[in-house]
C-alpha cells in the first residue's frame, strides 16, 4: 500500500500571530522536517498543504505574504504543494484525486493545529477509506479561550484564566477522539528515529498504539 505524508499548515502565518509564544511545539518545523526526511527515505509521497483566507487581512491572507512554509521546509520537485481554504485538506483542494492517482491508501498526518486542521483532515481521510496515522507530537496547537471570553482579550489573561483549555488537554482530547476510530496514534521517534538510534523491531515508519 502506497503511503503519503501530509504536512499541514506549517506556515509563517502562525508565527506572526500574538499567541505564537503559547504554542505547544515551537520547533514544529523541525519535527515536521524529521518526518519529511523519513518519508522520502521510505519512498513515500510528501504533500505540502498551506491554509489561505483571501481578502481577510489576517495572517492567512496571501496578500500579506505569510502564507508560506516555515524556514527549513523545502518541497522537492514532484512533491505537491496545495493551498486550502477549509479546515480539512480535502474539501477545497484536489488532494483526494492526487492520492488516488498515486495509488495512496495510507496517510500520515502532521502539522498545525492539532485539533483543527490536522484532526479534521484525519477524520475525513478515515471516512474516505484511508488508513490514517496521526503523529501527535509532530503537531502543534495553542490554548483555547472559553467560548464566553470577550473578543480581543490579551493573551496573558487568556493563559491565566482557569477556564482556558490548555494545549496538553487539547492534545489528550484529540488522541482520545481519534484513536481506534479514525487513526492510529504514532510517536515522532518511532516514525523518524533521532540520528544514531535504531527503531524498535516492527516500528520503523509504522504507527504505534
Amino acid at each position: 500500500m502506497n503511503r503519503a505524508l501530509l504536512v499541514i499548515d506549517v506556515q509563517e502565518s502562525f508565527r506572526v500571530r500574538p499567541n505564537w509564544r503559547a504554542v505547544s511545539a515551537p520547533d514544529i518545523a523541525a519535527r515536521a522536517a524529521r518526518l519529511v526526511a523519513a518519508a522520502r527515505a521510505a519512498g513515500d509521497l510528501v504533500v505540502w498543504i498551506l491554509h489561505a483566507e483571501p481578502g481577510t487581512g489576517t495572517a492567512f491572507d496571501p496578500a500579506l505574504g505569510h502564507v508560506r512554509l516555515m524556514g527549513g521546509l523545502d518541497p522537492r520537485d514532484g512533491e505537491p504543494v496545495l493551498t486550502k481554504t477549509s479546515r480539512n485538506a480535502f474539501t477545497t483542494t484536489n488532494l483526494q484525486q492526487l492520492l488516488t492517482e498515486r495509488g495512496v491508501g495510507e496517510v500520515v498526518v502532521c502539522g498545525i493545529q492539532t485539533e483543527q486542521c490536522c484532526e479534521t483532515t484525519a477524520r475525513l481521510a478515515a471516512d474516505l477509506g484511508y488508513q490514517v496515522t496521526f503523529v501527535t507530537d509532530a503537531t502543534a496547537t495553542f490554548p483555547i479561550a472559553h467560548r464566553d471570553t470577550p473578543p480581543g482579550r490579551p493573551l496573558a489573561e487568556i493563559l491565566a484564566d482557569p477556564a482556558t483549555l490548555s494545549t496538553a488537554d487539547i492534545i489528550a482530547r484529540t488522541e482520545y477522539a481519534l484513536a481506534g476510530r479514525f487513526a492510529a496514534i504514532a510517536a515522532l521517534d518511532d516514525l523518524a528515529p533521532p540520528a544514531g538510534t535504531v527503531p524498535a523491531a516492527g516500528t520503523a515508519g509504522r504507527p504505534v498504539g
